[in-house]
């Protein structure tokens, strides 16, 4: 039986094989070609690492933040099809870093050289007395490869816990009519990396990627779907050739019926009026979330220490700061399984080496990954930002005397 159907499987390859095996080559030169432009592209990309150092004291909570983030959104230029298809292009990105060690708290900014002004201007604008200057990159003074003989690391990469139309928990939760009241969401992160003792690091790494209306349309879906509103479900050339054979086929026996606008299915009825109070809410925040602009985030974490005395405690205690973001009822982070830097089964050991290798290579090269979530403005100025003064960790690295101009009229002597 099987041998008479791959007999006729062979016998049909033999009459198409100059049709089939052009079409498999062409894809796979295809791939190749366009991964081969976008290396090219990338490698003429001009980069340029910006350490920001903050003000004594930041009395502005994250919302001046989320308006450095709706400026960053300027550099949206998705390429037309010769740009992506001929020479490569696409949407530039932006990393944000947090950098902890026994020295001190750094924020710094990986950007493409031409939108360096945008960034600088955005930053002054909300930030008047941080001060901002090009260093070299902070990364090169590790080793190129890790771990090594001296030191390991750990990390992982976030994802939500729910699509990207759900919304974290932001600023706005934490802040409170009375000042002396107001938390900061970053504190425990702060105290955190206060705590590194020597040889310890922990980087936090914020590649954002700004994006155009797409995802706010599957989240408008997703509230229709809660809600039980009918849900229209665009047609494509393939629903109009079915729909055309059908018609044709039935014809003898039935009128055609064709669609109008097409492809129209019946949700429920509309049950807004029979939500539950957490029900609206949750509507109501998603709805409150699609209203701001958005990015594709990808966040990237890993902690290193000297192997001798390497010890998780530190990488859990951030995951644990990144919980405070997480709802029961709404959204929140996880660790990506597939980055977390630990293998189980066979070659487990191996395996494990390879994930922190590849990990860490991809922290070097701020290489966003296709495995990313929507973050509006609100919700990057919450988990990035500058902390303001109720912060008291005491390593935060902080600008401890105001640049002034020398006065009118200063008597100059010849």
């Amino acid at each position: 039986m099987f041998a008479g159907i791959f007999q006729s499987i062979f016998k049909v390859f033999s009459y198409v094989w100059w049709l089939v095996i052009p079409a498999i080559l062409f894809f796979i030169f295809w791939d190749l070609w366009l991964a081969y432009l976008k290396l090219k592209f990338f490698k003429s990309i001009k980069w340029t690492i910006l350490h920001i150092k903050i003000p004594e004291d930041v009395l502005k909570t994250p919302k001046a933040m989320e308006q450095v983030f709706a400026a960053v959104h300027s550099i949206l230029d998705p390429p037309d099809f010769l740009e992506k298809y001929f020479k490569g292009k696409y949407q530039y990105w932006v990393s944000f870093e947090m950098v902890g060690q026994e020295k001190g708290i750094y924020f710094y900014c990986r950007t493409p050289e031409r939108y360096r002004n945008l960034i600088e201007s955005a930053i002054y604008a909300q930030y008047p007395g941080a001060e901002i200057a090009e260093v070299d990159d902070y990364i090169e003074l590790t080793p190129k490869t890790l771990p090594n003989k001296t030191y390991d690391l750990w990390g992982w990469e976030l994802s939500f816990l729910k699509e990207d139309g759900y919304p974290i928990r932001t600023y706005p939760y934490f802040e409170e009519a009375v000042e002396e009241k107001r938390l900061d969401p970053l504190s425990a992160i702060m105290e955190t990396m206060s705590d590194l003792k020597e040889g310890e690091k922990i980087w936090l790494q914020f590649l954002i990627k700004p994006v155009g209306d797409k995802w706010k349309k599957k989240a408008e879906e997703l509230v229709a779907k809660l809600v039980g509103k009918k849900i229209t479900a665009p047609r494509n050339i393939f629903d109009t050739i079915l729909e055309f054979l059908r018609n044709l086929f039935f014809a003898p026996v039935e009128y055609p019926v064709w669609s109008e606008g097409g492809g129209d299915k019946e949700g429920p009825p509309n049950l807004i009026l029979f939500l539950t109070p957490g029900e609206k809410e949750v509507v109501k925040e998603i709805e409150m979330k699609i209203a701001k602009i958005g990015f594709e985030t990808a966040i990237r974490f890993i902690y290193i220490d000297k192997s001798a005395a390497f010890s998780r405690a530190n990488a859990a205690a951030v995951l644990g700061a990144f919980r405070q973001f997480n709802s029961q009822n709404l959204n929140g982070f996880k660790p990506r399984k597939k980055t977390i830097t630990k293998a189980k089964g066979l070659l487990k050991n191996l395996r494990t080496i390879w994930k922190k290798k590849t990990l860490y290579r991809f922290y070097r090269e701020r290489f966003i990954p296709k495995a990313v979530q929507i973050l509006n403005t609100e919700e990057l100025a919450t988990i990035y930002h500058f902390p303001t003064k109720m912060v008291e960790a005491p390593m935060v690295y902080r600008i401890e005397a105001k640049k002034g101009e020398p006065p009118a009229g200063l008597p100059i002597e010849s």
